[in-house]
């Protein structure tokens, strides 16, 4: 649901989830859906469906909705959809620089709603190009470090998938990140299960090449108001920022 920031980070650690649950889902059959129809209905031979349908299971998606999105992604039956891919650039207070990732069957809606969530909320839409100069599209596998009985580390990670020559591993709290090159992320994930572990998503994201620092209490709260009111619009599936607040200040906004 979100992208690379400390704002990220934080909120996914929240109990907050179960308030959220229902856009959650939407979210996902969405992909799935996205998945089958550009690639198929079959996830042995389609990569990105595969993961799709791996994410939602992370994240209790009934498998009959999996199953009826799958179909209705592949164009079968009277249900069948069609969903168009846009993205939508934004400056936040501080000038932070935000990306929206949306999935719509209507651009006009869409347009109007997020336009709205990003200027009613201190916010400033941007000319196409202006933010996404700034992002790089990379493959990123998401790897639980608790993994049963066992914890496994950095290392194990970096032996495991030497070979897929991933960019880099970065330590998430209670996951890793690997990061690799779209075009060999899958392979990278492959190697996560050849050797054994479970995976908690595989996709392609967005990430920032440089921060934006935020060294004031109410920017930030101004800022994570803002990625909020984005992030509650029907169709949209990712919000990127390139934030970076203090821990103090990301504490006392907790406490």
């Amino acid at each position: 649901m979100s992208g690379h920031s400390k704002w990220a980070t934080t909120k996914h650690k929240k109990a907050a989830i179960d308030a959220k649950r229902g856009k959650l889902f939407a979210n996902l059959i969405k992909k799935i859906e996205v998945a089958a129809r550009t690639g198929g209905g079959d996830p042995a031979g389609n990569p990105t469906l595969y993961d799709a349908i791996q994410k939602a299971k992370k994240n209790s998606v009934p498998n009959d909705n999996i199953d009826r999105a799958v179909k209705r992604g592949s164009g079968a039956g009277a249900d069948a959809v069609d969903y168009i891919e846009i993205t939508y650039e934004a400056y936040g207070p501080a000038g932070v620089a935000i990306l929206i990732d949306c999935l719509t069957d209507n651009r006009n809606r869409t347009a109007s709603d997020v336009k709205v969530a990003v200027t009613r909320n201190g916010g400033t839409m941007a000319d196409v190009g202006s933010v996404s100069r700034i992002y790089d599209r990379q493959g990123v596998v998401e790897v639980a470090k608790k993994q049963g009985d066992r914890e496994i580390s950095e290392d194990d990670l970096l032996e495991a998938t030497l070979e897929a020559e991933p960019e880099d591993i970065s330590d998430e709290g209670e996951t890793f990140k690997i990061i690799a090159d779209p075009n060999s992320f899958v392979e990278v994930r492959k190697a996560v299960q050849a050797a054994g572990y479970d995976y908690e998503s595989a996709e392609l994201e967005f990430r920032p090449q440089y921060d934006q620092a935020i060294d004031a209490k109410d920017a930030a709260e101004k800022l994570f108001r803002l990625l909020d009111a984005i992030e509650e619009v029907d169709d949209v599936q990712n919000v990127y920022s390139n934030e970076d607040v203090p821990d103090e200040i990301l504490a006392d906004l907790e406490g």
